[in-house]
């Protein structure tokens, strides 16, 4: 399958502008989810073999691999990704307030890189329109993998505010997250990377716990798994300064790492800003890992994603001490079914991973 899409499929797609093939994907995936038990079917045939399920931050996971946030930003096909041999979903970046994003063209291939370009700009229909979604029909009540809801501060919102927007959003998604993944590392949001400043990361998540924790109390629910997205381009001693909030207040884990700012030696960008994801930026995501890993003594859950193209790099991001991975870029060079590939390649034995 992978060789007809490389060979044949790819093709026809790449002749289109990148975010318009991404729209027809989104498109396709939509009719696979009308057909119903062909989604089951597709399910079984694509789920590896004595599948040994993840179990991480309160949650069981059929098999480590995710989706990253940015395919399925208003949470519009995600079951259907069991079909391709996903483990789990993480929908968004959804922000408080509808917003449109940035000027297309917006999102960019760099083939002889296997990497994309993307200056996106949180476009999504806002917090209330995708809890809307999510509550029609019985897919979220009988989902059969972990659901994660990403969310980030709308354009519109003052830094200094940023608290309350994304407090916005939680509080209308609440009740559809299995976890919540805090975007505070999107290269496309003015402003947004200062979150990741010890004292603003404090606040805003403080707020946060806080107010799930009061969610729990009142309605007699369990807590909710908290994540922080952090950005390959922070320092090692920023590293640090987020570490020492997340295990402060407790979070579940974080997701290392977003796109990235800067440029690895050798890659034509062909003069595009925005975040730069896919192959290029493998190493310094599984390093980031690693350093986290390390720096915790494997205590913190961490979902490894950025870069990963094989099933080299997915296992260089679990043995540097992610218990989970998410792709994106990597089907759009590899194909559909890539999820199912790497996820079978995970029951190997780690020293068949080199």
């Amino acid at each position: 399958m992978g060789v007809l899409y490389e060979n044949v499929v790819r093709p026809v797609l790449f002749r289109s502008e990148a975010e318009r093939a991404h729209e027809r994907a989104i498109g396709w995936l939509k009719l696979l989810l009308k057909t119903g038990p062909l989604v089951d079917l597709m399910a079984a045939y694509n789920t590896p073999a004595k599948s040994r399920p993840v179990k991480c931050f309160g949650l069981t996971f059929p098999n480590p691999v995710g989706l990253a946030a940015g395919f399925d930003k208003n949470a519009e096909i995600w079951p259907a990704m069991r079909a391709l041999g996903f483990g789990f979903v993480e929908v968004g970046t959804v922000t408080r307030h509808e917003q449109p994003g940035n000027p297309r063209p917006r999102l960019f291939r760099l083939p002889e890189s296997e990497a994309l370009i993307n200056r996106m700009g949180f476009n999504n229909e806002g917090a209330e329109a995708v809890a809307k979604r999510l509550s029609r029909g019985n897919a979220f009540k009988h989902r059969k993998f972990p659901l994660g809801v990403n969310i980030g501060k709308s354009k519109v919102t003052p830094l200094d505010q940023a608290a309350e927007d994304y407090l916005g959003s939680y509080h209308e998604l609440a009740d559809f997250a299995d976890y919540f993944a805090i975007n505070v590392s999107s290269p496309n949001t003015p402003e947004l990377r200062e979150l990741q400043e010890k004292s603003r990361l404090t606040d805003l998540l403080s707020q946060l716990l806080h107010a799930d924790a009061e969610r729990a109390r009142k309605l007699g629910v369990p807590r909710i798994p908290f994540l922080v997205k952090i950005a390959p381009d922070l320092s090692y001693r920023q590293v640090d300064d987020v570490l020492e909030t997340v295990l402060s207040l407790g979070m579940a884990g974080i997701i290392a790492t977003n796109t990235m700012v800067a440029r690895p030696e050798g890659i034509d960008d062909r003069g595009e800003k925005g975040g730069l994801s896919g192959k290029p930026i493998a190493g310094r995501s599984a390093d980031m890992v690693k350093y986290i890993s390390l720096a915790t003594n494997g205590k913190l859950p961490i979902i490894g994603v950025g870069g990963i193209h094989d099933a080299r790099s997915a296992g260089r991001m679990l043995d540097s001490g992610a218990s989970l991975v998410q792709i994106y870029s990597s089907m759009v060079y590899r194909g559909p079914f890539f999820a199912r590939d790497v996820a079978r390649a995970a029951l190997w034995h780690r020293a068949e991973w080199v």
